[in-house]
């Protein structure tokens, strides 16, 4: 079984200033460069044929570059039970019809998403019961969070490797937006 999800690759220049960002909220595991990303869809736990019958189907998917900008901060979660912090994307049509043929690649090679609504973010820390003022005041402190255009011309699928400490992702392949 491997575990594997969609996604944008941030930039290291809107990475490096992202993980500026990354401090105010004691006990946050925040994310490193290379772990900075848009999901598109998350596939879960799946075996090596249903993995390559996704390959496949995601190496079809067709689609114009285009381009996004991240804005805005927020969190999931409320009061004690806020799990993660992030960085927002604009809405995005172009980003939506992708996360789209993502998910409908998935459903036609046999995997059974979980139906959400499309919410697309990086997130920048996961949390475990941190203080919500300390959290409210971080949400304020970079509300006006705006970055320049990103210039999407690729996404790829990724593995996650878990260990007790961490995850690592893994881009395993991309695909070119043409």
């Amino acid at each position: 079984m491997i575990r594997l999800f969609a996604a944008l690759e941030i930039p290291e220049e809107v990475g490096l200033t992202l993980q500026r960002r990354q401090q105010g909220i004691p006990g946050a595991r925040w994310h490193p460069l290379d772990m900075l990303h848009v999901t598109l869809a998350f596939f879960g736990d799946i075996g090596e044929a249903t993995a390559a019958d996704l390959d496949s189907g995601l190496s079809t998917v067709q689609a114009e570059p285009f381009e996004i900008t991240l804005e805005g901060v927020g969190a999931f979660g409320e009061g004690d039970d806020i799990r993660a912090v992030w960085a927002g994307v604009a809405e995005n049509e172009a980003l939506n019809r992708l996360a789209g043929r993502c998910e409908s690649v998935a459903r036609r090679s046999g995997l059974k998403l979980e139906h959400k609504a499309y919410r697309p973010h990086v997130t920048l820390a996961y949390t475990r019961r941190p203080d919500p003022a300390r959290v409210a005041a971080w949400i304020q402190g970079h509300n006006l969070l705006k970055s320049p255009p990103i210039r999407i011309t690729w996404f790829g699928l990724y593995s996650s490797w878990q260990s007790h400490e961490s995850s690592r992702y893994e881009l395993e392949r991309e695909y070119p937006l043409t």
